[in-house]
């Protein structure tokens, strides 16, 4: 049996059961556009051979061929096949409105990119927020896409969670804040400047769906999930280990570095937001940094941080209180929190590794382009993997922007290049806490969560 066969067997196999008993209905009867209309730029959508294809044109905008009727709860597949690297996309949930951005087609897109970037069943919000789930973060689902076959997509938008798989393997997990009602669209996307996309087409095929109340989704999976509701857990986190690190409503679970009580002032909880208070911009001499009363060994930590104009901070890890701070932050490694451009730190150290997400003062963060750096006020998302084997990961936006070993001659090489070079074992702990650091700037935290690592 051919492998592309065998693959969409397999898929129809494992969601028949889970997506009974709601009917399937067709979207595309293979002959005409019924149905259909036409937003955005100028590319062509033709009907041949059961197909829809739609052909990218030269100065166009992204254009979309959209369902007349709206959608909100539904299950939805489609094979799709992209012609060379041109990008492309399927809109779930969307709208275009007069009264935003003369009508500009807006809402989630789950991405098509035959690329070697390779970040197909990503969900891009088009229009408006752009990436919502970058999927450098799922590996396994970055190989489920195969450039230049057929490759079917299985989309399941139910309540806030929007789930995509390719050819049965899971890509993304995103429970949004916004779950609107709005049409379908296939999507052919703007030729890139410079790039050979000109008259490339991509093809669908067999397009249905299910929709209503009574849809039961496919069962839970390992696909990381992205929560962007306030300090939430959902059932299908708690079922991957996580658990609220911060509970967005008061300290437990913490107290001040040192201490064995939390701090009374300085660290305030406000509307499910954790905020250090600025004072003088001095290190952990003003209201003191915060520290878990639990430590931890290998564990994914995720958060959510927005610094102020200038601002300096950082969350460490294996802290080891028992180090001689001399009425400094407590000492531990240390995923830098920073205003790169404004604070002086940041010129410091050694070819940059005091800047934003660094392993501060040992391993600099490697630079994202520019289109995915954020304004420094605005929320951000890290992320710290530490693996069993002593292998660490910083992570910054959705992009793994620093990765070291414990515990081997390169990384105490490196601290005895450092200011910790004078602290026997730094970094080297089996366990310890997790700290947030005040170093006298004004600085929050939201949906600080953990899981912990066998």
């Amino acid at each position: 049996m051919h492998k592309q066969i065998l693959v969409s067997l397999l898929v129809l196999l494992h969601f028949s059961a889970s997506a009974q008993p709601a009917n399937w209905a067709t979207l595309f009867d293979g002959k005409t556009l019924n149905g259909w209309n036409k937003k955005g730029g100028t590319a062509t959508y033709e009907i041949k051979n059961d197909e829809i294809i739609g052909t990218c044109v030269d100065q166009s905008p992204n254009t979309f061929l959209c369902t007349d009727k709206m959608y909100g709860d539904f299950i939805l597949e489609v094979e799709l096949l992209v012609e060379g690297t041109l990008n492309s996309g399927l809109q779930i949930r969307s709208n275009s409105k007069t009264n935003y951005r003369n009508g500009q087609v807006h809402g989630p897109q789950i991405e098509v990119d035959p690329s070697a970037r390779a970040w197909s069943g990503g969900i891009y919000d088009e229009g408006r927020r752009e990436w919502l789930y970058i999927p450098n973060i799922n590996p396994a689902g970055k190989q489920a896409f195969h450039p230049g076959q057929w490759n079917q997509y299985h989309i399941e938008a139910i309540g806030k969670e929007i789930r995509t798989w390719i050819n049965g393997v899971p890509g993304a997990h995103r429970i949004d804040s916004l779950p609107e009602t709005g049409f379908i669209a296939l999507q052919v996307h703007a030729p890139r400047a410079g790039g050979d996309d000109v008259g490339k087409t991509i093809r669908w095929r067999n397009i249905r769906i299910k929709s209503g109340a009574d849809l039961r989704t496919a069962p839970p999976t390992d696909c990381p999930i992205i929560n962007l509701n306030l300090n939430d857990l959902t059932a299908a986190e708690k079922a991957q280990g996580w658990r609220l690190l911060f509970n967005g409503k008061d300290l437990t679970g913490w107290r001040s570095a040192f201490q064995t009580t939390a701090p009374t002032t300085g660290w305030e909880v406000a509307d499910g937001i954790l905020t250090i208070a600025g004072s003088n911009g001095s290190e952990s001499r003003s209201y003191g940094d915060l520290v878990t009363t639990e430590n931890f060994r290998a564990f994914e930590l995720t958060f959510d941080f927005r610094l102020t104009e200038g601002a300096n901070s950082g969350i460490k890890y294996f802290v080891d209180e028992k180090l001689d701070a001399a009425g400094g932050s407590a000492i531990g490694l240390e995923y830098q929190l920073l205003d790169d451009e404004r604070h002086p730190d940041a010129k410091l150290g050694a070819a940059g590794n005091r800047t934003l997400a660094s392993l501060y003062d040992l391993i600099p963060s490697y630079k994202l382009e520019k289109r995915f750096q954020r304004k420094i006020t605005d929320w951000q998302s890290g992320r710290i993997v530490v693996r069993p084997d002593n292998i660490v990961q910083h992570w910054l936006n959705g992009f793994l922007v620093v990765e070291y070993e414990r515990k081997i001659n390169i990384f105490a090489a490196l601290v005895a290049r450092s200011k910790y070079k004078d602290w026997t074992g730094f970094g080297l702990n089996d366990e310890g806490p997790i700290l947030l650091q005040d170093h006298g700037n004004t600085v929050s935290f939201k949906n600080v969560k953990i899981r912990e690592i066998k």
